[in-house]
């Protein structure tokens, strides 16, 4: 007997689960490592990054050990589906991807830094997969919150995709968009700072091996 997996596919949003108005849980108040509130209010001057890298949980960890992070949640973006549950998005019915929400102090780290942390953190040639984890939920992506952060993006995805293809990769498929259009939903509370709560816990997130540059010029420079 032969399984067959069915291949991933974006649901229309005619085709989209209905979702809810409302969230139905409320998030805890403080971030577990870094003690910092997870909805705010932020700090002034800080600003907001949003990067999907598969399994939420290893790419969480990942930014909040980068110094110069404020704070970090976990969450779904990108799909149609209002207020989804996990359930509901690894379903591939929402359209949402996992992502991390970061909340940084640009006068400590610099968008590109965490660029570098979002590149090197997974492969983004995969599709709608991450290493064994396969779904619409795992798709890589960055939603960009200004033109300052989207020119910043587009830089250092052509600049990964030269490095990448000199060491035998494929192409990029990374979704870069803006996040209008594109609400940020937190994830449920038991997968908020998931690995700090689980230690032995699992996590899906593996690079290429291939180092990212940062502050490098346009592809066409």
């Amino acid at each position: 007997m032969f399984l067959y997996r069915r291949t991933p596919e974006m649901p229309a949003p005619e085709q989209a689960l209905k979702g809810r108005p409302e969230p139905e849980f409320a998030l805890p108040d403080r971030h577990t490592v870094l003690g910092t509130p997870l909805l705010g209010p932020y700090p002034e001057g800080f600003e907001v990054a949003d990067f999907g890298l598969g399994c939420f949980w290893g790419a969480e960890r990942a930014f909040w050990r980068t110094p110069g992070v404020w704070t970090t949640l976990v969450g779904y973006q990108g799909g149609s589906t209002p207020h989804p549950s996990y359930e509901e998005v690894c379903s591939g019915l929402t359209g949402h991807t996992e992502v991390v929400r970061v909340v940084y102090d640009p006068n400590e780290v610099s968008y590109e830094t965490l660029l570098k942390v979002f590149w090197e953190s997974h492969d983004p040639t995969q599709g709608y997969r991450q290493g064994n984890d396969v779904g619409t939920q795992y798709r890589s992506a960055v939603y960009t919150h200004s033109p300052a952060q989207e020119a910043a993006a587009r830089a250092s995805r052509d600049a990964y995709q030269r490095v990448l293809t000199s060491a035998g990769h494929g192409t990029i498929t990374t979704e870069l968009l803006p996040v209008e259009d594109r609400p940020f939903y937190p994830a449920e509370p038991y997968h908020q700072q998931y690995l700090d709560k689980n230690p032995a816990g699992y996590c899906g997130i593996g690079g290429t091996g291939v180092s990212c540059p940062i502050g490098v010029a346009p592809a066409g420079d």
